[in-house]
């Protein structure tokens, strides 16, 4: 019983929160910030809409990025696509929140990559 009441208030809870989507505007563009686990060596990598860039073994595409209407500065959320060139599989596909980068984490055994902030000039 307490699994159906559990249940229940996730349900809810996730209902509740698809009313409250704030407005977003699209940026020129993401920065995003790139982690290679074995040298430990952080890299910032700059990108626009379609853009395609490698990163040691994996290429990241950005679909998209979108930041709170009105407030540039605020959270980014980034649409991208990864994928580790070696063995040409897909990594990664899907938003990516910058406030939040472990709600949808990348599954890479040496690279890890989140989004920063949207660019917008």
């Amino acid at each position: 019983m307490n699994r159906f009441f559990g249940s229940l208030a996730l349900c809810m809870a996730m209902v509740t929160a698809g009313h409250a989507q704030e407005a977003t505007a699209t940026g020129t563009g993401a920065i995003l910030r790139g982690l290679d686990k074995l040298t430990g060596q952080l890299y910032d990598i700059e990108l626009s809409p379609g853009g395609l860039t490698k990163f040691g073994h994996i290429e990241i595409v950005l679909e998209d990025c979108r930041y709170p209407d009105g407030n540039p500065s605020g959270d980014a959320y980034a649409f991208l696509t990864i994928r580790d060139v070696n063995d040409d599989a897909e990594v990664y596909s899907g938003w990516m929140v910058a406030s939040s980068p472990a709600l949808n984490p990348m599954e890479h055994s040496r690279y890890d990559v989140w989004p920063l902030r949207c660019t917008t000039s």
